[in-house]
């Protein structure tokens, strides 16, 4: 069973760790990279919160990917 305290610390990080994402998401757009170069940033950006979001949740279960 999971605590509240717990859950509401796992909000609180997706929230920052979104909003981290969100800032680089715009930053690229906003500095206009070349288009092959724009793709593979947002991939890369993408990869990186869906690997951490996947992470995040399998940390609640006791058994996360990587350990930080």
């Amino acid at each position: 069973m999971v605590s509240g305290s717990a859950l509401l610390s796992v909000l609180v990080t997706i929230v920052i760790i979104g909003l981290v994402l969100w800032l680089c998401w715009w930053f690229i757009g906003f500095v206009g990279l070349p288009e092959p170069f724009n793709k593979v940033a947002r991939v890369i950006i993408a990869l990186i919160a869906v690997i951490f979001l996947i992470n995040l949740l399998l940390g609640l279960t006791g058994t996360p990917l990587f350990r930080f």
